[in-house]
């Protein structure tokens, strides 16, 4: 099922409070449905204290909008992450994750953390919205899912802002979403008239995992102005292709966040029939604090995309150290790393 047509269904669901249907939607464009569906009632914005982030995106859009609301992490961040954190969310416990298959925390380990609200960001689906509602009926604690695609950026900055009761924040955020979305639409109608470079991107440490065609983990590519290389092999998500499948896309440039694939892959000689290796062309992203491709999808991809428009189409390239910091002040509060922090990686595409 697609993701509007859920969100649709869901919001006329009878299993949801009335004050829950529809309520963040006027908080979107006129005629759209609004990003966030609410499963229970959810509580006014000045009484959110403490919020539960379902899995890795809920945590870091909660972490930019409402720091001192985020109640831990879904997932084990490095000590080279927390380092460039301030020091309210790099003191967050480890408390595991709600979303998607594989839950790792318990409904009593949520009664004892007693949240005001647990929020969910990411593609919607029947399954994290069976875990949403099973959740808060057995809880009686909301449940917020939000459709977590990049091109909604600033809508999703500005309804959760909303939800969490900073606007005023959110609205910076979001102002800064929608120059980074119009500058990468520009790209994109220029790049209509011509050619759009081919991209493998590689994830994990043998660059042998990559997105298919609609995959949210491809999203940053697409909103570039990339070919994502993969979509020949259909539509889907993260899935694991071989080497043989690589040469024949024949991508012009290679994309990673993982730092020992980007060294290796270089003088690997069965990687050196990809032409991108042969040309030099395996751009390694920063992932410090978070990804900027994936890892998690979330907004913290904004500052990928600005990355990309440069490396992909030399768009705003002698303006990116400024464009990284910039991102960092507002988002995360703290000095950009410079680039060997933040990815050696970088260093070698910079």
């Amino acid at each position: 099922m697609k993701r509007r047509t859920l969100l649709r269904a869901l919001a006329c669901a009878p299993w949801l409070l009335p004050a829950a249907r529809g309520a963040w939607a006027k908080a979107g464009d006129p005629g759209q449905p609004g990003l966030v569906t609410a499963f229970g009632r959810l509580p006014p914005p000045a009484s959110i204290r403490r919020v539960f982030a379902a899995g890795a995106p809920a945590s870091v859009l909660t972490a930019v909008l409402a720091p001192q609301a985020l109640l831990g992490w879904p997932w084990r961040l490095s000590a080279e992450a927390l380092g460039a954190l301030p020091a309210p969310l790099r003191d967050l416990p480890l408390l595991g994750r709600l979303a998607g298959r594989g839950s790792t925390v318990s409904v009593e380990t949520l009664l004892t953390l007693k949240p005001d609200l647990i929020l969910d960001v990411g593609t919607i689906d029947a399954t994290y919205a069976s875990t949403a509602q099973r959740v808060a009926e057995q809880t009686g604690i909301p449940y917020a899912l939000v459709d977590g695609r990049l091109l909604d950026s600033p809508r999703q900055l500005r309804e959760v802002g909303g939800l969490l009761g900073v606007p005023a924040r959110a609205e910076t955020l979001a102002t800064y979403a929608e120059r980074t979305l119009a500058l990468a639409a520009r790209q994109r109608s220029a790049a209509a008239a011509g050619r759009r470079p081919g991209v493998y991107y590689a994830r994990g440490p043998e660059g042998l995992e990559t997105g298919l065609d609609g995959s949210i983990n491809m999203e940053t590519v697409e909103v570039a102005g990339g070919r994502n290389v993969a979509a020949e092999a259909g539509r889907g998500g993260v899935v694991r292709v071989s080497l043989e499948q690589v040469l024949g896309w024949a991508p012009e440039v290679i994309l990673t966040q993982d730092a020992g694939f980007a060294e290796r892959v270089m003088s690997d000689p069965l990687w050196r029939a990809v032409p991108a290796v042969r040309a030099g062309r395996v751009l390694c992203a920063p992932a410090v604090p978070f990804g900027w491709l994936d890892v998690p999808p979330s907004v913290n991809r904004l500052i990928g995309v600005r990355w990309l428009l440069a490396h992909l189409h030399g768009v705003g390239r002698a303006e990116l150290e400024r464009a990284g910091a910039e991102f960092y002040r507002l988002f995360y509060g703290t000095d950009f790393p410079g680039w060997a922090e933040s990815g050696k990686r970088a260093g070698r595409t910079k």
